[in-house]
C-alpha cells in the first residue's frame, strides 16, 4: 500500500507541528520545561497573608511565596520571615524569627531583649507595652513573632516554633 503525496505532506506537517523541524532541540526544550515546572511547583509554595500581625511589612490578603529550599544548607537566621506549619500545609503562620536556639528572650515595655540586650528591630513601626518574663529557647527551637506589635499581647500569635515545623523562608 503506497502513501500518496497528500498523505506524506500531511504527516510531514503534523510532525513539524508536534515535534518541530529539529527533534533533538525540541526534546531538550521539553526537558528544561519539565525540570523548571517541577522546581517551581515543588520548591516554591504560595502563601496568602490573612490578618494584620505582619503589618506594615506584609499586607492583609497579600500573596507571597515560600522558598522551601532556603534552609536546606543553613538554619533560620534572626530577622528571617518564615512560614510555619500550624495545621499541616493547609494552615500556616507567617512570622519573623527573633530568637535563636539557646538564647534567652524577654519583653520589657514592649521591647524585645535577647540575652539581656535590647534587640534592634527597624521593621517594628508601632510600639507596644508587652511584658514577657525571660525564657530560654531550646536547642531546636526558634522564637517567632509578627511585626505588628501594636496589637495586644493576648491577640498576637507568637512564641516557640520547633525547627521541623518551619517550612521555609518567605520571599519578597
Amino acid at each position: 500500500m503506497e502513501t500518496t503525496k497528500e498523505e506524506r505532506a500531511w504527516t510531514s506537517w503534523l510532525s513539524a507541528v508536534l515535534i518541530g523541524r529539529h527533534p533533538k532541540r525540541t526534546l531538550g526544550r521539553i526537558a528544561v520545561l519539565v525540570v523548571t515546572c517541577v522546581a517551581v511547583f515543588n520548591l516554591l509554595l504560595p502563601i496568602r497573608v490573612e490578618g494584620i500581625s505582619m503589618l506594615p511589612t506584609y499586607r492583609d490578603q497579600g500573596v507571597n511565596f515560600v522558598n522551601r529550599m532556603a534552609y536546606l544548607f543553613h538554619r533560620p537566621r534572626r530577622g528571617d520571615v518564615v512560614a510555619i506549619e500550624f495545621a499541616g500545609h493547609q494552615v500556616m503562620l507567617m512570622k519573623r524569627v527573633i530568637g535563636l536556639p539557646g538564647e534567652t528572650i524577654s519583653f520589657h515595655l514592649g521591647r524585645a531583649y535577647i540575652n539581656g540586650q535590647p534587640l534592634a528591630e527597624p521593621y517594628v513601626k508601632n510600639g507596644c507595652n508587652w511584658e514577657i518574663e525571660p525564657r530560654v529557647i531550646g536547642p531546636d527551637e526558634y522564637y517567632v513573632v509578627g511585626d505588628n506589635r501594636s496589637m495586644s499581647e493576648s491577640d498576637h500569635t507568637k512564641g516557640i516554633a520547633v525547627r521541623r515545623r518551619i517550612v521555609g523562608k518567605v520571599l519578597l
